[in-house]
């Protein structure tokens, strides 16, 4: 497979503090790649990089084929942030209108692509309403939208699921299940730990680097753990703990 997002080393530094501090991974076309660690791990810096929006200032990060921070690359990117990244005094469709527009999505497509957006995020019946005056789950709902409203190549969804109920996480999922297969990649970091486990592979994070990197699966029976929380302090705690990468050279079986 095809690599969408190589990171080698890459360093970010402000001021003092090393947000990421030589952090590498290989995030491949297609798949659910997703990212889990403590607060302040990394994980917003690392898809902000991703994103374009901040120049790492050390080793290299390559997305979409090109060096980042690029240009190019931004119309192909969807992403979702942790804060509200919405227009609050107008509508839901006037939100998702003005976004694909921007993304550059045919006006005859827009409302097809509205449609199903709003019945995926469950806001179908409040499609007029002024998004200053719903609430914060709901602005969640349609931020997820608007990411997604011109079917970008690559997904950022920085925690996706906060404040959404457990019915709609799971038709979330099943949708971003569907986004994979039709070949959109997609990156999501969660604290959520029964979602990460819906990822084809997770990234470990922790100091700005990544302990570790499989399958959630070879993970857990690398640490012979039931659990990725139990697999995650594990790996965390072992001092001397190798990173872990799924390739022909180096297996999860380095951890034990």
């Amino acid at each position: 497979m095809a690599a969408i997002v190589e990171a080698q080393r890459a360093v970010l530094q402000f001021g003092e503090r090393r947000a990421l501090d030589g952090l590498t991974l290989t995030v491949n076309e297609g798949e659910t790649y997703g990212l889990i660690g403590p607060n302040g791990a990394g994980k917003t810096t690392l898809i902000r990089a991703i994103a374009g929006l901040i120049a790492p200032t050390g080793g290299a990060l390559t997305v979409l084929g090109a060096r980042m921070p690029s240009r190019s690359v931004a119309p192909h990117i969807g992403y979702m942030t942790q804060l509200e990244a919405l227009y609050n005094d107008l509508t839901v469709a006037e939100n998702l209108r003005f976004f694909a527009t921007l993304f550059g999505v045919p006006k005859q497509i827009q409302r097809e692509r509205m449609a199903e957006l709003l019945t995926l995020v469950n806001l179908s019946d409040r499609v007029n309403a002024v998004v200053g005056t719903l609430s914060g789950g709901m602005k969640q709902r349609v931020s997820l939208a608007v990411a997604l409203i011109h079917k970008p190549r690559l997904a950022l969804l920085d925690e996706p699921t906060v404040g959404i109920d457990p019915e709609l996480r799971l038709a979330f999922w099943a949708y971003f299940a569907r986004l994979a297969a039709d070949g959109t990649t997609l990156i999501v970091s969660t604290h959520q730990l029964d979602e990460a486990v819906r990822c084809d592979r997770l990234g470990m994070v922790r100091d700005g680097k990544t302990i570790a990197e499989d399958t959630p699966q070879h993970l857990m029976a690398a640490t012979q753990t039931a659990t990725l929380e139990e697999a995650f302090l594990r790996i965390a705690r072992g001092s001397n703990a190798s990173r872990v990468m799924s390739n022909e050279t180096m297996h999860t079986s380095s951890l034990l």
